[in-house]
């Protein structure tokens, strides 16, 4: 299994943005350093949080590091211009050497979509209509595309990705229709940081079952995102991560299932909070039971300092990497 984790690139209006920057560099520095295999970034407007975005951050991450792949969870995708986004995302797999992979979603806050002029339910036909475009710019095809976005005849790019047939495109979802869109567009489904067990076996088998019935291969990537604490023990974990969820989940307003959510039940099925051993143990099932291939962890919220995030990413790096990740080396870059 791969471990990978989420950097937060979003700081205290108050604070200093390039002294933040320089604490998500460091970050990424040490996690590539302990064999994580990716780093993942948000995507986001009119934060209230000061919110550096995601695309020109990834360029700066390219060049501070050499090893180590640089993704979106999720980039938000209809609300930018497909060719521009062809062409900034070959960019960075250029900058990267062949090290980006792409998470793309459709959204849930109305505030950015009317901000861009795009309607509600056209950020899902834009979503589908994105991800073939995508692949045939990046193939090398030309091609004539319109849409709510503009159109545009014999489109090509002279820039090419690094990544044959460009970097890997995954889609972020949660309900069942979208992760049966995820599946019709033949595309890993990027699983958020929501679901237990149950519930993703439930999810997984109503993806795998809508690949089969159109022809897809079942062999492929199955990334899911992970809330992360790890801790001496269960209860102590939980005492160091609980008011850090709260505080960042009392932030999602625009995300109805957050404001419901069961936090004492969250932390205990959802989350990968405990002792490193109870951490292994469900890395362990969630790959023999469910099929996962790489885990995202999130391990600086809201409010946690810089030191709490190095000292978890060190702890995960020594204590869980060497007896769960799939081992890296340092120099190359891992597809």
């Amino acid at each position: 299994m791969k471990i990978s984790c989420f950097l937060s690139a979003q700081f205290d209006p108050s604070a200093s943005a390039t002294a933040g920057i320089d604490d998500v560099l460091a970050q990424a520095a040490a996690a590539e350093a302990a064999g994580f295999h990716a780093v993942y970034l948000g995507h986001h407007y009119l934060a209230r949080s000061a919110f550096v975005q995601p695309i020109p951050l990834a360029g700066h991450l390219a060049h501070a590091t050499s090893r180590i792949r640089i993704g979106f969870g999720v980039l938000l995708a209809p609300l930018l211009n497909p060719i521009a986004l062809a062409e900034d995302l070959a960019s960075l797999d250029v900058l990267s050497r062949g090290r980006l992979t792409v998470g793309l979603g459709a959204g849930y806050r109305k505030r950015e979509t009317t901000a861009f002029g795009v309607a509600w339910d056209d950020r899902l036909r834009r979503l589908r209509e994105y991800v073939p475009t995508l692949r045939a710019l990046w193939r090398g095809e030309t091609l004539d595309a319109s849409g709510s976005w503009g159109e545009v005849s014999g489109a090509a790019l002279a820039l090419r990705p690094v990544q044959p047939g460009g970097p890997p495109l995954w889609i972020g979802a949660f309900a069942e229709p979208a992760i049966r869109r995820a599946a019709r567009l033949d595309a890993p489904w990027l699983i958020g940081p929501k679901g237990n067990d149950a519930e993703l076996a439930r999810l997984l088998g109503v993806y795998r079952g809508e690949l089969a019935a159109r022809g897809f291969s079942l062999t492929r990537e199955y990334p899911m995102s992970r809330e992360a604490f790890v801790g001496d023990s269960y209860p102590a974990a939980v005492a160091g991560v609980r008011p850090h969820l709260r505080r960042q989940y009392a932030g999602y307003k625009s995300w109805d299932d957050a404001q419901a959510l069961d936090l004492d039940r969250y932390l205990a099925e959802d989350c990968l909070v405990g002792s490193a051993d109870e951490i292994v143990d469900k890395l362990r099932r969630w790959e023999s039971d469910l099929g996962i291939t790489e885990v995202s962890l999130r391990h600086q919220f809201v409010g946690a300092g810089q030191e709490e995030a190095m000292e978890q990413l060190a702890r995960f790096g020594a204590e869980i990497l060497p007896r769960v990740g799939t081992p890296v080396v340092t120099g190359e870059a891992t597809p």
